[in-house]
């Protein structure tokens, strides 16, 4: 387990870019964190990471699911919008989660019951307008990438 403060959405995004260099085909990373903490600011830089510009990251909004062609394959998944069971299956959600692609889940406690129990989690707490403790649980762990 690694906890870091930040100081600003760039640092947040600094810090995401950093776990986006770590990232492997078929990494899930579930974002926890109340409205605001920078769930979307932290996968911005985790999608720099993979070279997909920062403003082709948007909040659900619009988007719920949103695939990239990297290599491997990156896909934003925001849950805010989220309320049953039956949505997340209407949404296609098993259909993008595993095999190769990486996959980035804001509101990831909606969708706990697909999730894989070696999931890295990243949870952001709000400290003060700019500043925010991050939590990240699962990234380093030994023998991680031999499922």
């Amino acid at each position: 387990m690694m906890k870091v403060r930040t100081r600003g959405p760039d640092e947040t995004r600094g810090l995401g870019f950093k776990i986006g260099k770590l990232l492997k085909a078929g990494d899930m990373v579930g974002l926890y964190g109340e409205l605001g903490a920078g769930k979307t600011t932290i996968t911005k830089g985790i999608a720099q990471a993979f070279g997909i510009a920062e403003r082709d990251i948007v909040s659900a909004s619009f988007t719920l699911i949103a695939e990239y062609p990297t290599n491997p394959p990156f896909v934003h998944i925001d849950l805010y919008r989220i309320n049953t069971d039956e949505e997340l299956d209407h949404i296609g959600l098993g259909e993008v989660i595993g095999g190769k692609n990486i996959a980035v889940i804001e509101w990831a406690e909606k969708a706990a019951q697909w999730l894989p129990d070696d999931i890295i989690q990243i949870t952001l707490k709000t400290l003060s307008e700019d500043e925010r403790e991050i939590t990240v649980k699962g990234l380093h762990e030994k023998d991680r990438h031999r499922r």
